[in-house]
């Protein structure tokens, strides 16, 4: 190898760690500031991160002697709260492929990387038909096999349950345990919970309840929370198997509130749950079916056509990979490179969407708008802000050091 190829290679493996760094980072915020949303209490404004894996709060506990917090502000809900007044949807209802593919793609623009790393077609062929299969399988064992929800990572899993409005953090009192069972008894409907069971002590209800398929029932009909002390079928003590757990009890809960010839069976496939999942985002504020049943429906065949778009990309660019010449050879690091791009391009298309896609049920009729995508701009009363984070920021690292990487490449070719 030449003085060239090693360093290239060095700024790709260089370029594939940041990947890894950029997947968990928050890529962009926004936040809303307003008078009623005072500095004091509000320094950020109320602010949500942008992650590749979903939506998180971007609110801090604030800790001031005329101001006493348990914990910090949901900002998700907040944000919900406030943009459904203008007929907006949640923000779960936006990047819902994008958010549940986001692994395997950053795992797929990894094995690309790798493959224009190593210069001999005859290595570079089967390191990438191996790379590209183990995503295939990961993938089809997560979107089409069985509790396949589980091969998804925490981060995924946690910002689904927050959308929710629900919380797998357990009370420890046992004095609002029994209160908490009452209101599910209340809540259930008859034919998930028979009389005879109703008659448990608040112990024996809350692992029946449990048995149901989670540790807790939570959503924003339900609001309920079981206690830490639940074992079998219960809390396990960890977050992503609780989250699971919830995700599949609030599903089980909603297929017997529909007609039995509606009803569903769990199956816990992400394909399934991100289907739910819309569907549930989508009626959160404005329940109209006649509305909702079409949009999932088309989501959900895209989704279908992602999943098979990405393989067939896969044999595509294996294909290529036997020269180290022509434009699917320059595609290993001409699509990594663009992240940004697509990052920017991909966030303002959504933001359209929701300026665009404004339901009639709101409490205030506004026209279409688009929000703003970077800095600072006023709907209402509001005043938006809108500016790219850390993770944005590696993005764009890593893109300056793959244009120096193809260079170097570009510069070796032409010598050789």
């Amino acid at each position: 190898m030449s003085k060239r190829i090693i360093l290239s290679n060095l700024l790709i493996l260089a370029s594939i760690a940041l990947l890894a760094v950029i997947y968990f980072a928050p890529a962009w915020w926004v936040s809303l500031t307003a008078p009623n949303y005072p500095k004091e209490a509000f320094p950020d404004g109320v602010r949500i991160e942008f992650h590749m894996n979903g939506v998180f709060n971007g609110c801090k506990k604030v800790d001031k002697q005329e101001i006493e917090e348990s914990e910090a502000l949901d900002c998700v809900h907040e944000m919900d709260t406030i943009n459904h007044y203008v007929g907006m949807y949640p923000i779960a209802a936006g990047g819902v492929i994008e958010r549940a593919f986001s692994p395997f793609l950053m795992a797929f623009l990894a094995v690309m990387l790798l493959g224009f790393a190593c210069t001999k077609p005859k290595i570079r062929v089967p390191l990438m038909a191996v790379g590209f299969g183990a995503i295939a399988v990961w993938m089809y064992m997560t979107w089409y096999g069985k509790d396949g929800i589980k091969y998804q990572n925490a981060g995924y899993i946690e910002a689904l349950v927050t959308s929710m409005d629900q919380d797998t953090e357990r009370g420890s009192d046992r004095n609002k345990n029994d209160e908490l069972i009452e209101r599910m008894k209340k809540a259930l409907p008859e034919n998930v919970v028979s009389v005879e069971e109703q008659k448990d002590s608040s112990d024996e209800m809350v692992k029946k309840l449990a048995g149901l398929g989670g540790a807790l029932v939570s959503d924003k009909d339900l609001g309920v929370k079981l206690d830490k002390t639940v074992d079998a079928g219960g809390a396990t003590g960890d977050p992503k198997t609780d989250n699971i757990a919830l995700l599949k009890t609030s599903f089980l809960i909603d297929q017997k509130k529909k007609p039995a010839n509606e009803q569903e069976e769990w199956t816990g496939s992400n394909a399934q749950v991100m289907r739910w999942h819309y569907a549930k985002s989508l009626g959160r504020y404005f329940n109209n079916q006649e509305e909702i049943r079409p949009m999932v429906k088309k989501m959900s065949a895209a989704s279908h056509v992602v999943f098979w778009g990405i393989i067939a990309a896969m044999v595509l660019l294996v294909w290529g990979a036997r020269k180290n010449q022509g434009i699917l050879y320059w595609l290993l690091i001409a699509v990594p490179m663009a992240l940004p791009v697509f990052f920017v391009v991909e966030y303002s298309a959504w933001l359209w969407w929701y300026g665009h896609n404004l339901n009639a049920m709101g409490a205030f009729t506004v026209k279409p708008f688009m929000p703003t995508v970077f800095g600072q701009g006023k709907v209402a009363q509001f005043t938006t802000h809108s500016y790219p984070d850390l993770g944005f920021g590696l993005m764009m690292l890593m893109a300056a050091l793959l244009a120096v990487a193809a260079l170097l490449r570009v510069k070796d070719a032409r010598q050789q």
